[in-house]
């Protein structure tokens, strides 16, 4: 299968409502459809993963996220322009757009432009953000490769992504954008 056939693959099972496995900058990841709440319940399900927790959304380009950045200062969207597509997750005010499932209990939601090619094009050929949660069960160990992934999740996937992960050491940084408080070293 070419790489354009392996992204489309992956692109029609998200939206089928089903859950992918992708390599990121670090580890693997795992998503799905963000407005689909019966794939993120899988994929909740699936990582047994505290759904008070939240999820992070990932995507290809800021003008993805557009819809939920409503409301933040010229300044903040220009730190946001500083360190996107990169390893850097921040946690922005949750407005009316964003899914009860995906911000948890919380009253942000935590998003991130990435710099992998793989991710970046499946969101682009999706046509907008995804769930990027690492590929395993909650508590575990994030995989680094694809075995590691089928040992964890296997049976629960819809589509496992072929590709390698980036050559970063950890995943990515979370920072809240209004204080600047760093809240996970990357």
């Amino acid at each position: 299968m070419s790489y354009t056939q392996t992204i489309q693959t992956a692109v029609d099972v998200l939206h089928r409502g089903g859950v992918v496995a992708y390599p990121t900058e670090a580890v693997w990841g795992v998503g799905c459809d963000p407005f689909n709440s019966q794939a993120v319940e899988r994929l909740l399900q699936l990582k047994q993963r505290d759904p008070a927790k939240g999820l992070i959304l990932v995507a290809a380009a800021i003008e993805q996220l557009e819809p939920f950045l409503t409301g933040l200062s010229k300044q903040h969207c220009q730190t946001l322009n500083q360190y996107w597509p990169g390893p850097y997750t921040f946690l922005v005010p949750a407005n009316k757009q964003v899914p009860d499932l995906i911000k948890g209990q919380h009253s942000s939601v935590a998003l991130r432009v990435s710099a992998h090619p793989l991710v970046a094009e499946l969101c682009r050929a999706f046509g907008g953000p995804i769930v990027s949660s690492s590929a395993n069960i909650a508590g575990q160990p994030a995989p680094t490769e694809a075995k590691q992934v089928q040992s964890q999740l296997g049976d629960g996937l819809d589509y496992l992504l072929p590709g390698q992960v980036g050559d970063a050491s950890r995943p990515s940084e979370i920072r809240d954008l209004l204080s600047g408080k760093v809240l996970r070293q990357g």
